[in-house]
């Protein structure tokens, strides 16, 4: 297997498999365009099959949607209202596989309460519906990867969340899905996907497709947005996977053609764990939408909204009127109400909803009611829809539309018996994490953080320490991450900035009450000896990010998104911004 690393010479590596592209024998088999999680699994997918294969990103790898969601790996409780009893099947088939096989150290199971109203009918009716979902549960190969619901009084509600208001329900159902940091899935996607030879390349950016005389694409423009460098690629297929951007991405063929996406913004809050006492989570329904209340880590996390965005979709952004009904809505069955002064982060990201039908002339299949595969132009297929439960057959999907049936069959995909990093050996490592443990004084919080972030792929992290002790100390002012987590993210998982360790390989930017300013010198420097950054760059990096969550916190403050977006793209984050491709 080739090597998981990904680093700022594995991105040149990938730039350099790009360039040679154009010269004979090197043409690429499958140039992806999108590194969230549905782009990240496309190129496992293709890798797997033995296809050469290479992934691009604008920004940081899950930088769009697949860093904001709510983190949750589930079937779709409401799909079963639309009767979807297949669409639910499937995403519950995937949700068992990922805890069960392919990822079991980043999925977790988690439990929720469904708070009733009325002891009878609603007791029936949700039943019956919870009933359904661990029936077709049960229908996924293998062993059954989570309990079966229960039904609990007043009282046995009481005991499991005891900051339920006593007038809020009579009872509850208590269910099971589970949860996933959606980022480091992404990054351990990639990780895998490199691992059996693909090439990723992040921070570079598709800036054209290229069509031969038939009108067949056979390439694209990419831009280095490191360096400013555009390369030309020659790549068989070309999948673009890049949700919200899809019709910019589409528009780059010079075709009407293609999938039409519209973006929904969802916000969450994060308030710590020990302002709201429960042990479980709760799922409500609000006149819009659901509202979760999610046990993750050291906080909780509730939302969310639902909201149409017509914006930028680079900055999507908390307004004081999100946060508001996202409080407003909690406390209707908190018996402790929340304020704004309990919220420690906020966090804003837009869902690319896939909207009926296709533009004329384009060819497409219509795989499920959540996701849609199509070509608007010859060697471009076009992805876009799903849900993180689903990448994988997303993917899959993807893959055997882009090569063509005929093809398909002759190279399955094999994802559903592919172990992502961290899943082989991971029963092993958990048994050596004491021994680490006693080694370096790591508490069993610490232990069981490492664990559900690397799984075996702590060994990494260990003989880091080992090469240096210094690294095994936590952060001092962020102490639930190792200095040795941030040398990893530069080392191994190909962060470039200090906004990729901040806000993605760590979530500092909303998990502490100072968006990780606190740690930003310590994390600097870090990052700075592995990069080779001078002082001047450093200082650069540091004034970006201090400036990007100052506009974050501003915005929070305003009315609505017109106001929030011109607060937040006053800041200088962006310090290699993405080519706006809406001119043309």
């Amino acid at each position: 297997m080739s090597s998981s690393r990904l680093t700022s010479d594995s991105r040149r590596r990938a730039l350099e498999a790009l360039a040679a592209s154009t010269t004979p024998h090197h043409e690429i088999d499958v140039l992806v365009v999108g590194g969230g999680v549905t782009g990240a699994g496309i190129a496992l997918d293709a890798a797997t099959r033995g296809l050469s294969t290479v992934v691009v990103e604008a920004q940081d790898w899950a930088a769009g949607t697949s860093s904001w969601s709510s983190k949750l790996v589930h079937g779709g409780l409401r799909y079963l209202q639309m009767l979807d009893f297949h669409l639910v099947h499937e995403a519950l088939t995937e949700r068992d596989r990922l805890i069960s096989f392919v990822a079991p150290h980043l999925v977790r199971p988690v439990a929720f309460l469904y708070p009733l109203t009325h002891p009878v009918w609603e007791r029936a009716y949700v039943g019956s519906g919870v009933a359904l979902y661990d029936a077709l549960a049960s229908l996924a190969p293998g062993r059954r990867a989570l309990p079966f619901h229960r039904h609990l009084s007043r009282a046995g509600m009481t005991r499991k969340f005891p900051d339920l208001a006593h007038d809020a329900a009579v009872g509850a159902i208590q269910y099971y899905d589970a949860s996933v940091d959606d980022a480091r899935l992404v990054t351990t996607l990639v990780r895998t996907a490199a691992s059996y030879g693909a090439h990723a390349a992040s921070r570079t950016q598709v800036v054209g497709l290229v069509k031969n005389s038939t009108g067949t694409v056979t390439g694209a423009k990419v831009l280095d947005l490191e360096t400013g460098e555009e390369i030309d690629v020659r790549a068989r297929h070309v999948i673009n996977a890049t949700g919200v951007w899809t019709e910019q991405t589409e528009s780059l063929a010079g075709d009407e053609g293609g999938l039409r996406v519209l973006a929904s913004k969802g916000v969450h809050l994060v308030v710590p764990r020990e302002r709201i006492h429960g042990k479980v989570g709760l799922i409500l329904q609000t006149e819009k939408s659901v509202l979760f209340v999610i046990p993750w880590s050291r906080y909780w996390i509730i939302g969310t909204t639902d909201t149409p965005w017509t914006l930028d979709p680079q900055h999507p952004v908390a307004t004081a009127a999100d946060i508001d009904y996202v409080l407003e809505h909690a406390n209707a069955v908190l018996s402790h109400p929340l304020t704004r002064d309990d919220v420690i982060g906020t966090y804003a990201g837009l869902r690319p909803l896939l909207q009926p039908g296709t533009k004329e002339g384009t060819a497409s299949q219509k795989v499920s009611r959540e996701h849609t595969v199509a070509s608007p132009v010859p060697g471009l297929t076009v992805i876009a829809g799903g849900k993180l439960t689903t990448y994988r057959v997303m993917a899959e999907d993807a893959v055997d539309f882009a090569i063509g049936a005929d093809r398909a069959s002759g190279l399955p995909s094999i994802t559903d018996r592919i172990q992502l990093l961290g899943a082989e050996g991971l029963e092993a490592v958990r048994r050596q994490s004491r021994t680490y443990a006693n080694t370096y004084g790591w508490s069993p919080a610490i232990v069981d953080h490492l664990l559900h972030r690397y799984g075996s792929m702590l060994r990494d992290l260990v003989d880091a320490c080992v090469e240096d002790p210094s690294l095994a100390k936590p952060l001092e002012h962020a102490p639930a991450y190792l200095r040795a987590e941030i040398a990893y993210a530069v080392t191994h998982e190909g962060a470039l900035h200090l906004d990729d360790v901040l806000m993605r390989r760590t979530r500092l930017d909303y998990e502490v009450e100072d968006a990780g300013l606190g740690a930003l010198d310590e994390i600097a420097d870090i990052v700075a000896g592995i990069l080779g950054w001078d002082e001047a760059t450093k200082e650069q990096e540091k004034e970006a990010y201090r400036s990007r969550v100052a506009a974050v916190e501003a915005a929070a403050q305003q009315p609505d998104d017109d106001a929030a977006e011109r607060v937040r793209d006053a800041a200088h984050d962006e310090l290699r911004p993405m080519r706006d491709l809406s001119a043309g």
